[in-house]
């Protein structure tokens, strides 16, 4: 399965970025061979409106299936529900965690958004 995790840095010993529209980098990963794909997520990151939708956009495009991130805002979290994304909020630790906490079931999907837009 392939899930999308926003990130500080590029790689799987990077930290959890907790914006995902404005997130620094976006970890597409296979979490059965733990191959992975950046997206520098750079020219969202100080959008000044859309930066949610567009960075969904991305990782709908990238194949994921879930979203991990902090902080999800309601523009973003509509247009990954309507593609079918799910959206699991409240991640920390960094990347290689996250993967291992969402295999062991940690992680619960979301109904909604979590922040305001534009944070």
């Amino acid at each position: 399965m392939k899930i999308a995790i926003t990130s500080a840095g590029k790689d799987l010993d990077a930290q959890v970025d907790p914006r995902f529209g404005r997130a620094a980098y976006i970890i597409v990963v296979d979490t059965d061979t733990l191959d992975f794909e950046v997206i520098d997520n750079a020219e969202n990151k100080n959008a000044f409106k859309g930066a949610g939708i567009t960075a969904a956009s991305a990782i709908c495009d990238k194949g994921a299936q879930v979203l991990i991130t902090g902080f999800c805002g309601p523009n973003a979290f509509k247009t990954l529900d309507s593609a079918g994304v799910k959206v699991a909020n409240d991640a920390s630790g960094t990347i290689k965690s996250t993967i291992e906490d969402f295999k062991a079931g940690k992680f619960t999907f979301a109904d909604g958004s979590n922040a305001e837009g534009h944070w």
